[in-house]
């Protein structure tokens, strides 16, 4: 499965299956951000949109919307932001006639925060009426275990359920930090990103929730708006972590207010019997470096060993040398003497010289790798060429220490060519660079 397969220019916002006899009891909502986030994903970001950018052989956010068409009595996925429709038309199109769902896409006119947008369209999120409303992040991947968060919070019976992580303590400030009743769940406390220790128990960014949090929206809202009309421009009246500002505000209409769901909704709800904790064991990471598409790629493809084995491509006479997890794209061309393994993706009309090896990588389609080349830890870009006997690699470090968007990973943008016998190592080189001599530790503009 490719993303050049899945995505054109023609326009269309709404995919909509034949119409379904009974109403639905779920929707669920995946927050895409828009393209002036996502900085840290640069040069792959430049290409295309970032929830569609491929990982373990489909688009990112293909993953969740598989786990989320698996759910029982689903009426509909929205994907919301403020990327232009058209960037998803076939996307959507193809997805939904895959998986046989409904999936409709919802633009913002400017950054709204995480739950502007889920005000703004209240009325479509609520249309049928759904019991439970699934908010997920795109910049996330894990196991997705909707159907246990279901479960679990139709047994607590509260406003809304959070997955959480245990992480290690030395990074967990990094994210969302949450206190739990070791016994009920119950999250009694929650901070975003804190400037101190606070727990090693990361929120997710997968929630469920009960239609009942759009009435805290309409409070916030409502006082918003009525703060705005009293006090003018000047008046100070932001919301704790929102991206309203006391200085400069523009006249508010009461469906274009910025919020931010993990601060101005979850937060004051803690300790109140009214948020839960489910906790997952299996793998979560967050994307928001370019590469830590690598580490997501290895997981999923540890994922897809046990429950689609079938996606992983296998040692066959007169074949190339498979080694662990691999995806091929079946129109590649694989020379029988490469050696390709473990944790590599290799994409659409993607071609592998003699002899070349590759390892802990992802190979975009219409790459080219010379005889003999070697790629290891490493992003190689649509189109890219690598030559004759040349080194390619990264030294990983997804603790944050190395560059703060590679994260030690060499990553190759759309149509770089590196010459024969050089080596380039944890280098980010922008669209269509040539490169004629070794590098390293360097990005090349």
């Amino acid at each position: 499965m490719c993303i050049r397969d899945r995505v054109s220019t023609q326009s269309t916002g709404v995919h909509h299956l034949p119409s379904l006899t009974k109403a639905m009891s779920s929707k669920a909502i995946i927050l895409l951000g828009g393209p002036t986030k996502g900085t840290r994903f640069r040069p792959l970001s430049l290409e295309l949109p970032k929830p569609l950018f491929p990982v373990a052989g489909f688009p990112m956010v293909y993953h969740h919307i598989k786990a989320c068409s698996l759910l029982p009595d689903l009426d509909e996925i929205i994907l919301l932001g403020f990327f232009e429709p058209e960037s998803f038309s076939e996307f959507i199109t193809t997805t939904s006639q895959e998986l046989n769902v409904n999936i409709r896409y919802l633009k913002e006119n400017k950054v709204m925060g995480t739950a502007g947008g889920l005000y703004k369209f209240k009325a479509q999120i609520l249309e049928n009426s759904p019991e439970q409303i699934f908010v997920l992040h795109s910049d996330i991947l894990c196991s997705f275990p909707l159907k246990e968060i279901l479960e679990f919070h139709r047994k607590h019976g509260k406003e809304a359920t959070m997955l959480v992580k245990k992480v290690d303590p030395q990074v967990a400030q990094r994210f969302g930090c949450v206190v739990k009743d070791p016994e009920t769940n119950e999250i009694l406390h929650y901070a975003e990103k804190p400037e101190t220790y606070v727990s090693d128990l990361a929120n997710c960014g997968v929630y469920l929730f009960s239609p009942s949090i759009f009435e805290q929206l309409d409070r916030i809202a409502s006082t918003v708006v009525n703060n705005a009309a009293e006090e003018g421009a000047a008046g100070n009246f932001a919301l704790s972590g929102s991206l309203l500002s006391s200085t400069s505000l523009p006249p508010l209409s009461i469906n274009e207010i910025p919020f931010q769901l993990e601060q101005d909704i979850l937060e004051p709800k803690t300790g109140n019997k009214l948020i839960y904790a489910y906790e997952t064991k299996d793998f979560w990471v967050q994307i928001k470096q370019a590469g830590m598409t690598l580490l997501s790629n290895e997981l999923l493809l540890k994922q897809y060993r046990r429950v689609s084995p079938d996606l992983l491509a296998r040692s066959e006479k007169g074949g190339p040398q498979i080694i662990g997890d691999v995806i091929i794209h079946p129109s590649a061309q694989i020379h029988p003497t490469a050696k390709i393994g473990p944790n590599v993706c290799i994409g659409k009309n993607v071609i592998v010289e003699a002899g070349v090896r590759v390892k802990q990588a992802l190979i975009l389609d219409q790459s080219e790798l010379r005889a003999r080349s070697c790629i290891m830890y490493s992003i190689i870009g649509w189109g890219s060429s690598v030559g004759k006997w040349t080194r390619v690699e990264g030294t990983p470090d997804y603790d944050g220490k190395a560059d703060f968007r590679s994260c030690g990973i060499t990553i190759f943008g759309n149509g770089v060519s590196t010459c024969n016998e050089i080596c380039i190592r944890n280098v980010i080189a922008l669209p269509h660079k040539s490169l004629s001599g070794s590098v390293s530790d360097d990005v090349l503009l």
